[in-house]
């Protein structure tokens, strides 16, 4: 089981290290891309609002994966660190998903993304 999580823990992290650097580095593109592929309502969501999420989907990311080598010790424990970043990003796609549903858009992919974020927080809960 504890490869099982660990594979969640890496694809859960590399979806969101893309997805966040996207947003992170070139939001005005993405926006732009997702407008003529789309043709939905404008996204209302300004620039900086846009790379405040992309921010926190790295560090969502990093968090999922980051080694106990180079985590806080108050936050190695029974996988803390990784337990916070994954409710986090669970968090997150809960947002997400209501901004979807809310564009008349499909939320599927923040439904997975939620569920796997899910899967590794409650993999890791302490038994």
């Amino acid at each position: 089981m504890n490869t099982l999580i660990w594979i969640g823990q890496i694809v859960l992290a590399v979806v969101f290290l893309l997805t966040g650097a996207a947003k992170l580095f070139a939001y005005s593109k993405l926006v732009r891309t997702i407008a003529d592929v789309r043709h939905t309502a404008p996204i209302r969501i300004t620039s900086p609002v846009g790379r405040l999420i992309g921010l926190l989907e790295i560090a969502g990311a990093v968090g999922v994966i980051l080694p106990a080598a180079f985590t806080p010790a108050a936050l190695v424990p029974q996988y803390l660190l990784v337990r916070m970043a994954a409710g986090g990003l669970a968090l997150l796609m809960i947002a997400a998903t209501a901004y979807h549903f809310r564009r008349r858009e499909s939320a599927v992919p923040a439904i997975a993304s939620f569920l796997l974020a899910l899967f590794v927080l409650v993999g890791r809960w302490p038994h």
